[in-house]
């Protein structure tokens, strides 16, 4: 009348590829997330690494804040950027968020 525990296993035993269906959609979901969320993150890190060793003595930046000026001096982990003339602040390398066109900034 009940089934017995051998029948029982050998109906589970018998689809060996059962185990491999079940992951995947999780391997799916992992494949999908590389490509939409962390692959251009590190594309991006990558370019904006590039841009501030990149940088030059008379580029014009904007920075972080939001702040247009030239730089005027680098140093290894910070720059001196002249925001109007006379003022010079003192930033780190990595707030720089984009390089603009010579003469965008003026005076």
């Amino acid at each position: 009348m009940f089934i017995s525990n051998a029948y029982a296993q050998t109906a589970a035993a018998a689809d060996p590829m059962g185990g491999i269906v079940q992951m995947l959609p999780l391997v799916a979901l992992f494949a999908i997330m590389y490509f939409v969320m962390i692959r251009p993150q590190m594309k991006r890190q990558k370019e904006h690494k590039a841009l501030v060793e990149a940088l030059a003595k008379g580029d014009e930046v904007i920075t972080a804040g939001g702040l247009l000026g030239k730089v005027s001096k680098i140093e290894e982990s910070y720059l001196r950027v002249e925001i109007a003339p006379g003022v010079e602040i003192q930033i780190q390398r990595s707030a720089v968020v984009q390089v603009l066109p010579k003469g965008t900034v003026t005076k």
